[in-house]
């Protein structure tokens, strides 16, 4: 099983022009990610976070992470379709997790 690291992405500008959601809007999000959650089933090794930039030059259009394992790439394509934060406007970015040999 291959591990895959998820970046979820947004346009920082946007993101900051955007209104606090209301308590119905957190309560749909949660829900959607919840959603999502129930359908990656196994997929998922760690959930993720947020993130927010820590060091300078720190890519701030990233917005959290999760782990996710696949037989391949393909498979994790379909796990990922419907997801909420492609559903909310964000783009999502799949790196390879590959294993140091020996470790």
């Amino acid at each position: 099983m291959t591990q895959f690291l998820v970046l979820y992405r947004a346009d920082p500008a946007a993101m900051a022009a955007m209104p606090e959601p209301t308590a119905e809007q957190t309560e749909q999000m949660t829900t959607a990610w919840g959603e999502w959650a129930a359908k990656a089933g196994s997929a998922i090794v760690d959930f993720g976070n947020p993130t927010k930039p820590a060091s300078a030059g720190a890519d701030a259009s990233i917005g959290g992470y999760s782990i996710l394992q696949a037989d391949d790439l393909a498979t994790l394509q379909s796990i990922l379709d419907g997801h909420p934060h492609t559903a909310m406007g964000g783009q999502i970015e799949v790196l390879e997790i590959t294993p140091i040999p020996g470790m």
